[in-house]
């Protein structure tokens, strides 16, 4: 242990001094050097462990997508495979259709059905106004007839039933009249409200019908490339989102950096702060080189919360017994460097090494010099790594 040797000087010293005189280093004349000994590095541990905080749970997070039907039925088409890359609007496979087809031939017929009743309606109506204008024109000849009637029989001329006879006649002229006009608004009503309303019902139901054709055809909605595809042709869609027929692992956008997180103790929260400087090893980027295995990174943001607090609703009460594990703060880090970006794999498990620098005076300078054993201390933990990896000792699955 690094802290054991740079602390072991006041023993070092009594052991010179001994030699010496010539007495024998024994553990009684040695006691003071060590307890000193013992004492400094307790200090010298508490102070680095305290303020170069260190997490093993470092992770390069990312997304993905399920991708799961809308429209139940077997699969009919496949046409992306495992690890291929797909675009926003590219087809991933079609879905047995033929109910959503007869369901649009029925809809668009329904709206052809309406589209020639609406013509009618015009007919209807071009029928009703030439019908009102007769009605118009026999009424008003009946009218005449009827005042040259009573000026006849005024004169003594003509006889009373002719009167009449010519007043009836103008009633029923009347009367058919306002059939005439009725059946006139009746066609108006027909074209300007009626027929309108249904043929937007008309309509809906055609947009809604090719919509439900639309989801036989499932689509890419991001860049990226498939995985875990766990469907063939004949195999029923799914359409639980626990249950996805596919994931998409979509690109990292051009603009976005990238983020590592990684949890500390809650007590590392004090010696934590915005811009610390820190060092990342992740495990897919440790070589043999040793090349890019140790990244140059700073505190981006502490998370606000943590979550082994949260309480979401239920039916049942909270028993906090049950929530006594201490949770950890999340800490979000960005890498130095930009270009290094392009090296890091997505879901990476990575050492985070942090280090406090922004401590002033002498102390501070003592403080941030301890750092180096850290430092080495990360490079010797990336060489074990390498170890296990490889299943040298045992790791590594191989």
């Amino acid at each position: 242990m690094f802290e054991l040797l740079f602390t072991s000087f006041p023993a070092v010293i009594r052991y010179y001094q001994l030699k010496r005189r010539g007495e024998a280093m024994t553990v009684w004349n040695m006691r003071t050097a060590v307890f000193i000994w013992g004492v400094l590095a307790f200090l010298l541990f508490t102070a680095i462990f305290y303020f170069h905080p260190k997490s093993y749970s470092g992770i390069v997070p990312f997304r993905t997508i399920s991708v799961v039907s809308q429209a139940n039925g077997p699969v009919t088409e496949l046409a992306v495979k495992n690890g291929q890359q797909v675009a926003p609007g590219d087809l991933l496979f079609r879905i047995e259709d033929s109910t959503q087809k007869a369901n649009l031939k029925v809809a668009k017929a329904e709206l052809a059905q309406l589209t020639a009743a609406e013509a009618k309606a015009n007919d209807s109506l071009r029928v009703a106004q030439a019908n009102v204008a007769e009605e118009q024109a026999t009424l008003d000849n009946l009218r005449v007839d009827l005042a040259n009637a009573q000026t006849l029989y005024d004169k003594k001329v003509g006889s009373l039933d002719a009167v009449r006879e010519a007043e009836t006649a103008v009633l029923a002229a009347e009367a058919g009249l306002s059939a005439a006009l009725a059946q006139q608004d009746l066609a108006e009503v027909d074209i300007s409200e009626t027929l309108p309303a249904q043929k937007k019902v008309a309509e809906a139901n055609v947009e809604s019908a090719q919509v439900a054709l639309n989801q036989t055809e499932v689509r890419s909605f991001a860049d990226g490339f498939v995985t875990q595809m766990a469907m063939s042709v004949g195999s029923p869609a799914s359409k639980l989102i626990l249950s996805p027929a596919m994931i998409i692992v979509p690109d990292r956008p051009k603009d976005t950096p990238v983020r590592i997180t990684a949890g500390f103790s809650q007590v590392a929260r004090a010696a934590i702060y915005e811009g610390m400087p820190a060092e990342i090893a992740c495990d897919s980027n440790i070589n043999l080189g040793f090349r890019n295995a140790i990244l140059p990174a700073r505190v981006l943001g502490v998370q606000r919360a943590i979550a082994a607090g949260q309480i979401v609703p239920g039916g049942q009460l909270k028993e906090l017994n049950n929530m006594a594990g201490r949770g950890s703060i999340l800490v979000y880090f960005e890498l130095v460097y930009p270009e290094h970006e392009k090296i890091m794999l997505d879901g990476s498990g990575c050492i985070v090494q942090t280090y406090t620098n922004n401590m002033e005076g002498v102390f501070g300078h003592i403080i941030a010099t301890t750092g180096i054993v850290k430092e080495i201390g990360l490079r010797l933990k990336v060489w074990g790594a390498l170890i296990s990896g490889i299943g040298l000792a045992g790791g590594g699955g191989h």
